[in-house]
This record gives C-alpha cells, sequence and structure tokens, in this order.
C-alpha cells in the first residue's frame, strides 16, 4: 500500500479518549514515518529534549496538550493540592529545552487557566484546561497562515528562496511559519524556486524541509550550509525566509545554529532576510540577544550520530550549540500575524503587541 504523504499527517495532536499526545517522530523522518503515542510526562519531556517533536509552535503545542495530560492524573480533593501538583508537572515539561520560548508560553498560559478558576472545581478546572490546549492548537493554525500571507506580499512570483533548518507544517501545527509563505505561494501557483540549508548537525534542513516541499510538490534544491554563498552569489536567491525560536524586544532573533551566517552572506549580498516569529516567540521582557541562552547539546551529534562509523577522534573537544542569535541590523523584517515589523524593533515590535490587545478587545 502506498503510504500517505507527509503533510497529510498531523504534526502534534491529541488522544483525548486515550490520554495520549500523538506526534511524529522526527528523528525517524524522512526514511520512517513513526507515530509517537505518549501517556507519561517523562516519554513527553523525553520526546521534546531529543527532538521527537520540534520547532517552536509545535513544542508549545505538545506541552499544552502535555500538561492538560498531566492534571488529567492528578488525585486531588481541593484546589491546592491540584495546583501544587499542576505546577510540579509544569516545572518539569519546562525543563525540557531551555530556549525555545513557545515551551515556557504555552506552560504558562496553561497555567493561567488554573489559576484564574481557583474558584472551580478539580474537574472543571480540568475541563478548562483541555479547552485551553485545543485553543492554543487552532490558534497555532491561523497564526502560520497569517504569517504566510503577509510573507508572500513581500515577494514576487517565481523568485528564488533560501531557507535554513524547517520551519515549516513539521515545526507547527499547519502551515509553518518561514515555509508558510511557500506552501501558500504552491497552492496559488508561484512556482518558486527554493534552496534549503541541509542544517548541520541534526540536518533538519535535509531529513525535514526537503521532505516536506518536495511532499508538496515543490521546486527544491538541498545545499549543504556552506553552499549558501555560491548560490546567492549566482543570483539564484531573491529572499530568505526563516523561522525563529525567541526574539529579544531589540529585534535579536535566535534561531536554529547558522542562521546568523546566512544573515551575513544576506546582507553582504543585497538580500532581504525575513524572520517568520509567530508573537509567542516574541519576548519583550527580554532586552537583547545577549540575554538568551543557548542551549549546549551533545558531542555525539557533530562526531558520530549520522556515521556508521565515528568521524572524529576520540577525546576532541566539541562546541555544539543549538542556536546563535542574529542581530536585529542584519534582519529586514520580522514577520508577524499581526503584521510586519521593520526597523527600529524596539518600536515596530511594541506596536504589533498594540494591534494584537485591540484585536483582543474587538473579539
Amino acid at each position: 500500500m502506498e503510504e500517505k504523504n507527509i503533510m497529510t499527517y498531523e504534526t502534534v495532536s491529541l488522544d483525548d479518549e486515550n490520554s495520549q499526545l500523538v506526534i511524529i517522530d522526527q528523528t525517524r523522518l524522512p526514511y520512517e514515518t513513526k507515530m509517537l503515542y505518549l501517556k507519561t510526562q517523562k516519554e513527553i519531556w523525553t520526546a521534546i529534549y531529543l527532538l521527537q517533536v520540534r520547532g517552536a509552535p509545535a513544542i508549545g503545542v505538545a506541552a499544552a496538550i502535555g500538561i492538560y495530560l498531566a492534571a488529567k492524573e492528578i488525585k486531588a480533593d481541593n484546589y491546592d493540592d491540584f495546583y501544587k501538583a499542576f505546577k510540579e508537572a509544569k516545572d518539569y515539561l519546562a525543563s525540557a529545552r531551555p530556549t525555545a520560548v513557545n515551551l515556557f508560553w504555552a506552560l504558562d498560559r496553561m497555567e493561567k487557566v488554573v489559576l484564574d478558576n481557583a474558584d472551580k472545581s478539580v474537574e472543571e478546572i480540568v475541563k478548562l484546561l483541555h479547552d485551553e490546549a485545543v485553543a492554543i492548537k487552532e490558534e497555532d493554525i491561523w497564526v502560520c497562515k497569517s504569517i504566510g500571507e503577509y510573507g508572500l506580499s513581500l515577494v514576487e512570483p517565481g523568485i528564488g528562496i533560501l531557507t535554513h533548518c524547517n520551519a515549516g507544517q513539521l515545526a507547527t501545527a499547519k502551515y509553518g511559519t518561514a515555509l508558510a509563505p511557500i506552501h501558500l505561494g504552491q497552492e496559488r501557483g508561484y512556482n518558486f524556486k527554493v534552496f534549503a540549508d541541509e542544517t548541520r548537525p541534526l540536518l533538519q534542513g535535509a531529513r525535514l524541509t526537503a521532505y516536506e516541499l518536495h511532499s508538496a510538490g515543490v521546486d527544491v534544491t538541498l545545499i549543504c550550509d556552506n553552499m549558501a554563498s555560491i548560490v546567492m552569489k549566482n543570483g539564484w536567491v531573491q529572499a530568505v525566509f526563516v523561522g525563529c525560536d525567541r526574539v529579544a524586544a531589540n529585534g535579536d532573533a535566535a534561531n536554529k545554529i547558522g542562521t546568523s551566517g546566512v544573515a551575513i552572506l544576506a546582507k553582504h549580498y543585497g538580500i532581504p532576510f525575513y524572520v517568520c516569529a509567530p508573537t509567542s516567540t516574541i519576548d519583550m521582557e527580554c532586552a537583547t540577544g545577549d540575554d538568551i541562552h543557548i542551549e549546549q547539546r551533545p558531542a555525539e551529534e557533530v562526531t558520530e550520530m549520522w556515521y556508521k562509523e565515528r568521524m572524529a577522534p576520540k577525546g576532541v573537544k566539541v562546541y555544539n550549540p543549538a542556536f546563535d542569535v542574529t542581530d536585529h541590523d542584519l534582519i529586514t523584517a520580522i514577520i508577524t500575524e499581526y503584521g510586519i515589523a521593520k526597523p527600529p524593533y524596539s518600536e515596530s515590535l511594541k506596536e504589533i503587541f498594540a494591534k494584537k490587545e485591540a484585536a483582543k478587545k474587538n473579539k
């Protein structure tokens, strides 16, 4: 039987009847599409840590569902006991990844439901947590589509686009962030020519972006990270779209390691560099990129993960940061679900949040 197209799978979902978080195991792609059915907090923590679920928005959705499932299992007769157990579960899940702000944003949003409903029964609170987890996922789909529409407004059909890492449907509930303009453009016959960096050391560009875009029928060419300069010099790239895991108040943006190098190249060749950022990834309490904690990953990801035999000498020192920070002066625009922010970001990001608040009041 022919295998389903990867684009027909849900990246992250809730099986409430069986109390399971259901995810695509992204460490197995593209050679195997394996669904994971996670019940325990340890399983969910491990899936986030090992990048079986990855991408800031998808991590946020998984965390919301995960903490809801934890709440379902809490045996408590009163609010205080329930909240104490809830807080322990929340702190545990929050420890899985330190850089992606969506993890903390989603967990804080779920905690607010508990705090705002202290007068209700435990059963009622759990039901409200379910509704909030579902809302977070549904909102992510709307957010990504909106980012896609704004992104499309900045480009012309037929151009070349370069992207780094994977900020597509596999990183979100649907569409993606940086890949949302590409997916929407594909639906509308824009015929973009996309260059996907392989994205060392975990190869999210090779394993995930190239796979997802190829499955969607997009004209995609895979390149090694160190080939970005030559394709730009050749005139094959007219725009760069990347996602992000955290944006500081001044517009500095943390994204998968290697992103800042792409931004430097884009500036050298005069190519616009766009960061696609849901407002949930924008941390206005974080002044600059210097304040963003950068996760360090295991050395084995560099020395042996993708090789039949170890490809580096034993005992050699390895520096393996998961992210780097792109300075705001390298970023042409930050695309959000509430509009496009342009320099100076210290002002335009405030305007984006003002639009968000106004939209909430008008609901």
